[in-house]
């Protein structure tokens, strides 16, 4: 094989080469998107809305023991929901926050640390009165959260959406290179310049 044709075959298989390579990390990069969105959808989003549920029974639970039950069992319900609400926060920070979450996130455990305190001064009904206003500003916050795993969602959603649009172009756009490289090879391959002088 003389070397005009080695020079022809290797600029053919580097041509295609190249492309494979450059498609192939292009595709990559956009399915690591893919990846990373999926798992943020999952732990970041529906565990964090789990949490949130979990924070709501619990503040639930608590305004019923405030409106039912005895003031010795109400005080213990605080306690123990105060406890409970404490170490689903420890979860909750696990996740990822976006800074609108941790806004109200923080206010959010600025309203648990204060339920004791709330409940240990005045009389009974002032402290019920006081515990079933916290437990309200404590629903509202869980309320934004939630609106905000939604949003969040949304958003993760669509850079899944854009990343496989992107690959989906990207393999239609490969698919016609190639094609395009095929022809260009086949050329440079048939090509003989010797003929051609020949014939002219």
């Amino acid at each position: 094989m003389k070397t005009y044709n080695k020079i022809k075959w290797l600029l053919g298989i580097s041509m295609v080469f190249v492309l494979i390579v450059t498609t192939n990390l292009i595709d990559r990069n956009n399915f690591i998107q893919v990846k990373d969105s999926v798992t943020s959808l999952y732990e970041d989003r529906l565990v964090a809305k789990n949490i949130i549920y979990d924070m709501s029974v619990s503040i639930h639970d608590l305004e019923l023991a405030i409106v039912t039950d005895s003031s010795f069992q109400a005080d213990n319900k605080i306690k123990t929901t105060k406890d409970h609400l404490e170490n689903l926060i420890v979860r909750f920070e696990t996740t990822k926050l976006t800074k609108e979450e941790e806004k109200v996130f923080k206010k959010f455990k600025q309203g648990v640390q204060d339920l004791s305190a709330k409940s240990a001064a005045g009389s009974r009904e002032s402290i019920d009165s006081t515990l079933l206003q916290s437990s309200q500003l404590l629903k509202q916050k869980l309320n934004d959260l939630a609106e905000i795993q939604l949003a969040e969602g949304g958003v993760q959603m669509g850079i899944t959406k854009k990343a496989v649009e992107t690959v989906e172009l990207f393999t239609s756009i490969e698919i016609y290179v190639l094609i395009f490289l095929a022809i260009v090879i086949q050329i440079i391959i048939l090509y003989d310049p010797k003929r051609s002088s020949k014939e002219s």
